[in-house]
């Protein structure tokens, strides 16, 4: 099976997220990604080993619901968020403030 072009990943991949919360399990191999609402655990595994070269044990996927809020006086609903914490084989790591 050939590997997929470089172009293919970044698409996978929408910025890391960088809170307190994420800060904290960065600690224990782990990594937070907004991701794509269509983008799948293997497409998501696959794309952080070929852009970091690192081993990545597993993937777990949330989905954040919009809220409903008021723009300017009308209502209006934010977009949903796909989130995906990356967890990485031990002694590895992600450096996600100095960027690609």
């Amino acid at each position: 099976m050939a590997a997929a072009p470089k172009s293919i990943h970044y698409g996978r991949l929408t910025a890391p997220i960088i809170t307190e919360k994420t800060t904290m399990i960065s600690e224990q191999n782990k990594v937070v990604f907004r991701v794509p609402l269509d983008a799948t655990k293997p497409q998501i595994k696959e794309a952080v080993e070929a852009l970091f070269n690192v081993n990545v044990l597993s993937v777990n996927t949330m989905v954040t619901k919009g809220k409903t809020k008021q723009f300017r006086g009308v209502p209006g609903k934010r977009s949903d968020v796909k989130k995906a914490i990356v967890t990485l084989k031990d002694g590895q790591s992600i450096d996600v403030t100095t960027g690609l």
